[in-house]
Formats: structure tokens, sequence, C-alpha cells
């Protein structure tokens, strides 16, 4: 796989597969030299004179921008692609986009693309020494999303091994459903539940530590930790949901619901959110929501994993 070198170093971080509990918990600690006493936000040089070029072929505010802020954090010179003007808009070949950035002293990509495997190819394309993060490919992969919830629950909860996990929504389209499954078994979560109309659940997804559920109260009940999801309404084919009305009957998280789980439960979502179709206000902005200290901890996430692999590429 392109993320690994001969010696089975980190180069790139397009998944979160091939990583061992080992491997994400040394990650995962790496994130505390980036946050102070008070939870704020430090400012490194461990990017000093290296240029991160953000591409962003998808739409994106909140991960554009955490990763904008996590380079000048480090110090590094940060560019943010106009994919509206973008040569690839202009007919350009996606390889040829990368090589001409890669030509203007680029050390690391920060990549969102709507097709699933664009971030592989990317990594494929540069030359050793460059480094790639992707920043969600279709509905494939969205690792720093699983790694920044990983952290926050970490934090929160100190252990993964006792947790009963809930991840709730559209679970067919989802890139971050399908990194978070993977890291989650990786820490050796206890359960890993996931509930969602049949119409919104991936085939054969059920087994090897997680079970599936199409009632949102079975799914909730005595859970440590409910991971929300929007409904990917831009990947969805006609006819996979009767309204939105009847979605969030029968899967918004309401506060009644958030009762049945643990007292402690803490509430995650990774934006954007729909109030009143996947969640109610009441649930977003109320005690058990951990959704904005998500935001936070995502910034000192990518800030780690984008001086690691400087670090690594620079040895």
């Amino acid at each position: 796989m392109e993320q690994w070198d001969k010696n089975g170093q980190l180069k790139h971080l397009l998944t979160v597969d091939g990583f061992t509990q080992s491997s994400l918990n040394a990650l995962l600690t790496q994130v505390d030299r980036f946050i102070d006493e008070q939870h704020r936000l430090r400012h490194t040089e461990d990017l000093k004179d290296k240029t991160v070029v953000n591409v962003f072929f998808e739409a994106s505010t909140r991960t554009r921008t955490t990763f904008e802020i996590a380079a000048k954090r480090l110090s590094a010179d940060v560019i943010s692609v106009n994919v509206a003007t973008a040569a690839t808009a202009k007919g350009e070949s996606l390889r040829d986009t990368i090589l001409n950035l890669q030509a203007m002293q680029a050390d690391l990509f920060v990549c969102r693309h709507s097709d699933s495997g664009a971030a592989h190819f990317i990594a494929k394309q540069v030359k050793p020494g460059v480094a790639v993060i992707n920043a969600g490919d279709g509905c494939h992969a969205h690792p720093t999303q699983a790694l920044l919830d990983l952290y926050t629950i970490k934090r929160l909860k100190k252990t993964f091994e006792n947790l009963t996990v809930t991840i709730i929504g559209d679970i067919l389209h989802s890139r971050v459903a399908r990194s978070e499954i993977a890291a989650l078994k990786i820490m050796g979560v206890k359960q890993i539940r996931i509930v969602a109309p049949k119409t919104l659940l991936p085939p054969m997804i059920e087994g090897n530590g997680v079970h599936c559920y199409t009632k949102i109260e079975e799914g909730i009940q005595d859970a440590d930790v409910i991971i929300m999801l929007r409904l990917q309404k831009e990947r969805m084919e006609e006819g996979l949901l009767p309204s939105l009305r009847e979605y969030h009957r029968s899967y918004g998280l309401t506060a009644a619901r958030v009762a049945l789980a643990k007292k402690d439960v803490i509430v995650m979502h990774p934006g954007p959110m729909d109030r009143g179709v996947e969640i109610d206000s009441v649930v977003a902005d109320g005690p058990h929501s951990v959704i904005l200290q998500q935001v936070h901890f995502g910034i000192a996430v990518r800030m780690a994993v984008m001086a690691e692999l400087i670090a690594r590429n620079r040895s």
C-alpha cells in the first residue's frame, strides 16, 4: 500500500487500515504535544519552511479550515486551491494538476475528492518526500475524522476496551463510518453498534464485532458513545427514504432517546449537522454533546498527523 514505506513507516495518511493498536496509540499520544494545560492549541515550528497545499475537489468548510489552521499553527506556508477555477475544471487531468502543484515545491498535499480511491491515486503520483493526507475520498475513507474522534473518546472516556459505541445514520454512503468502524476495532472497543434503516446499511457489514440495528432505541440502550451521521443526500438514489420527516421520527436523536444510554454518554457528530433531521437542537447543544470539542481537538490531531508525516519524510 502507498501509505507505508518498505520499513513499515508511515509516509502518507490515506486510511486507518494497516495501523495497529500500538501505532494508533502512539499517534494519539503525539496529539498532546499540541495542546497546553488549558486545552489551548500551541504554536510550533514543525513545518517551518514547508508548504502545505489543500486541494479540495469536493465542498468542505470545517475540514478544510481546520487543516489550514493546523498547518499555520505548525508555521507552514499554506495554499488552498480554488476548485471552481482549478485547472481540472478546465479539462486538465488530476495527475497533471498534482504534478504542477508539486513543481511549485509542495511538501504536503491535503486532498478531498468525490471519487473513492482518489487519494491513493494522488499518493502514487507524488515524488519521494512529499506526503499526502486523505481528507475524504468518495464513500471510502476519512482517516483524520476517525483519529480525532478516537482522541475525543480517549480524552473523555480514558479507555476503549469496555465501551459500547453506537453509530447512527447513513452508514451506506459514509466514509466517516467506514473509518470509524475500522479504528474502533483496532482500539479494541467492546461493542460497535450501527443503526440505520435497511436501505442505508451496507451489505455484509454485520459480524466481526459489529452489531446492526434497525430500531434506534435498541441500538442506543446503555451506549457509552453515540456518533450521529448526516444523510449523504448528494450520494443517494431516490427511494432510499420515504421522507426526512419520517427519518427523523424513526432515527432522529432526541433527548428521550439519549436517556436510554448510559448516564455519562457522550454525543458526537462529524458535521455538518442537519438539525431536526438526524439530531435535535436540544441534544446538539445539550450537556452530553461534545461536538464542539471534536472540532477543537481535530485541529490538534491534524497538527500531529502533519508533523509526523513531515518528520518521517525528512528521515
